[in-house]
């Protein structure tokens, strides 16, 4: 298995990441993509962070009906986060499969992957090494920091990490801590099942391709999917082949320690002790009908910021695709996101 560099993708070469951990990644890189043009100053730009299983590429129109891509309809000219007047850039996370450093990469140290093998990560790995990446860029200053799910603990976690570096934080269908859930030991144990687990080198061994299309099935069902499918397969067998087929397309290019990595990264993290570090204008999203972040956290987060001194505003998605419904719904918060975005300082 190798890593999917989807088309349009750049790479850029951080070099050596020392992590939280004490150890360091050799010759870091990060896969990105940009949209619109930087200002002079260097001062006028907006980072998109991800979700735990999607890419950089989550605001970039695929003409698929899925929730990978759909964030185009808020990315562009004229759009809410409007590329005519904002350069955006869109990290691939650290860890993640799309083609930043991770543990499908080549291990120098074993000259094989790093599979199993990859080093722990901290959710300030993670946003230290997208710092680098604007670093290179040129990027002096964000407007905002812009994400959904994961890519909304990255936005916390930039507020809290380089407080003066941005104007707004916008983390949607998220919340200040992860999810009560199986976590990645039982997700772990469930992988070692395949036949194929290998002490968890599978590249080698033929990988775990039907189990990755399982585990995302369930997660896909689990967001919402059906709803949001419901009206393009009304017949339940077209719908059930529809969501395996997306099932099984992921699992072809994701992988399973990116997984694992990545939800260890958020064992015991909660951004909300900090809050009083943030300097950023908040505006926090949540949908109706979200299983996994439901509207019921709201009061809570807003009254920790609002407790921590943290100027933040709530909007709420009506729509009845739940977890996905900041993408596939996007028109029902487009108003709510431009008008934030509006009101940030012009530099």
């Amino acid at each position: 298995m190798t890593q999917t560099l989807l088309p349009g993708t750049l790479l850029g070469q951080i070099g050596d990441l020392a992590l939280s951990s004490g150890a360091v990644l050799p010759n870091a890189r990060l896969a990105f993509v940009t949209y619109g043009r930087l200002a002079p100053g260097g001062a006028n730009a907006v980072l998109l962070t991800h979700g735990y299983t999607s890419s950089h590429m989550f605001a970039h129109s695929s003409g698929a009906v899925s929730s990978e891509g759909s964030w185009a309809a808020l990315v562009g000219p004229g759009k809410p986060i409007d590329t005519d007047r904002f350069f955006v850039v869109s990290s691939n996370m650290l860890g993640s499969a799309y083609g930043s450093t991770a543990p499908m990469r080549f291990n120098p140290a074993t000259n094989r992957a790093y599979g199993p093998d990859f080093p722990a990560l901290s959710l300030t790995d993670i946003i230290t090494a997208q710092k680098k990446l604007l670093d290179l860029l040129g990027v002096k200053h964000l407007a905002a920091v812009v994400g959904p799910s994961y890519g909304g603990f990255q936005a916390f976690a930039w507020g809290i990490t380089f407080p003066d570096f941005m104007d707004g934080l916008v983390p949607v269908v998220t919340a200040p801590r992860r999810p009560a859930d199986r976590g990645p030991d039982a997700l772990e144990a469930r992988m070692a099942t395949s036949p194929n687990w290998n002490g968890g080198h599978y590249y080698e061994a033929g990988g775990i391709r039907a189990t990755m299309a399982d585990i995302r099935e369930e997660t896909l069902r689990r967001y919402g999917v059906e709803a949001e499918l419901a009206h393009l397969f009304p017949e339940k067998s077209a719908r059930d082949a529809a969501i395996r087929a997306r099932a099984e397309a992921w699992a072809d290019a994701f992988d399973g320690h990116s997984l694992l990595v990545l939800g260890r990264v958020l064992q015991g993290w909660d951004a909300t002790p900090n809050f009083n570090l943030i300097k950023a204008r908040v505006l926090y999203v949540l949908s109706r009908t979200d299983a996994l972040f439901p509207p019921s956290l709201a009061a809570g987060v807003m009254a920790d910021l609002a407790a921590a001194g943290v100027s933040a505003e709530y909007a709420e998605i009506d729509s009845e695709h739940g977890h996905l419904a900041s993408g596939t719904d996007a028109a029902k918060w487009a108003e709510m996101l431009r008008r934030f975005m509006d009101a940030l300082p012009s530099r």
